[in-house]
């Protein structure tokens, strides 16, 4: 047993020593670089989202269509005065359906030149490009048809195919727009058999009326 002298005279618990100095204070802690990449991040958010937003609400700027515009019928706007002298009377005319979108327009027509029988047939296409701008392509396409002669004076770009007395093709691109026309002889079979109208003309040389009408329709889609 522990006596009591013990308990009153032994050394017992020391009080500890009561400090009257404050400590230094402690250097500022650096920021974690974390929340500095978050707010970076925050901020980077902000500008795209409101960026997309910006963006979401605009239009599509498209292309510049140069004036060009789109037809119901492009038989009647393509009067086709030259070929008309250089082929005879201009007979039955024939449309396509009228492609009318956003991105793209393309109208079509076929015209018969001549007498019955022995007549020619010309064909037009006018395509308006009005989102993509389709001159880095257009040569390409040119060549892949077999259309290697240049032509001047009509469009940004033109080539002619040459099929001497059976006709021709002439490819123009004017800004957005794509002009395609044909000529070619059509004959008429009779009894199985192939026939040659005499009286067809002789294409050598059409490619000016070809392209003197083409001018006149680019001029009339611009009205």
């Amino acid at each position: 047993m522990i006596s009591e002298p013990e308990l009153v005279g032994g050394a017992g618990f020391e009080r500890p020593e009561v400090l009257t100095e404050a400590p230094p204070p402690r250097p500022p802690r650096a920021r974690r670089p974390w929340l500095w990449a978050l707010g970076g991040a925050v901020a980077a958010s902000a500008v795209w989202g409101g960026g997309l937003y910006a963006y979401g609400r605009e239009e599509p700027a498209g292309v510049d269509l140069k004036g060009y515009r789109q037809v119901e019928d492009l038989c009647e706007v393509a009067r086709l005065e030259a070929l008309t002298d250089a082929l005879g009377k201009r007979r039955d005319n024939g449309s396509s359906p009228t492609v009318d979108e956003p991105a793209i327009g393309e109208m079509s027509c076929t015209v018969g030149f001549g007498p019955e029988g022995g007549e020619q047939s010309v064909g037009i296409t006018y395509t308006l490009h009005k989102m993509v701008d389709p001159g880095p392509e257009f040569e390409a396409r040119a060549q892949q048809f077999g259309l290697l002669k240049k032509v001047d004076g009509i469009g940004e770009q033109a080539f002619f195919d040459d099929m001497e007395k059976e006709g021709g093709r002439l490819r123009v691109l004017d800004g957005p727009a794509e002009f395609q026309i044909d000529i070619v002889s059509q004959d008429y079979m009779l009894n199985g058999e192939e026939i040659t109208s005499g009286t067809r003309a002789d294409l050598s040389g059409i490619d000016v009326p070809m392209t003197q009408d083409l001018l006149a329709l680019m001029a009339a889609l611009k009205k």
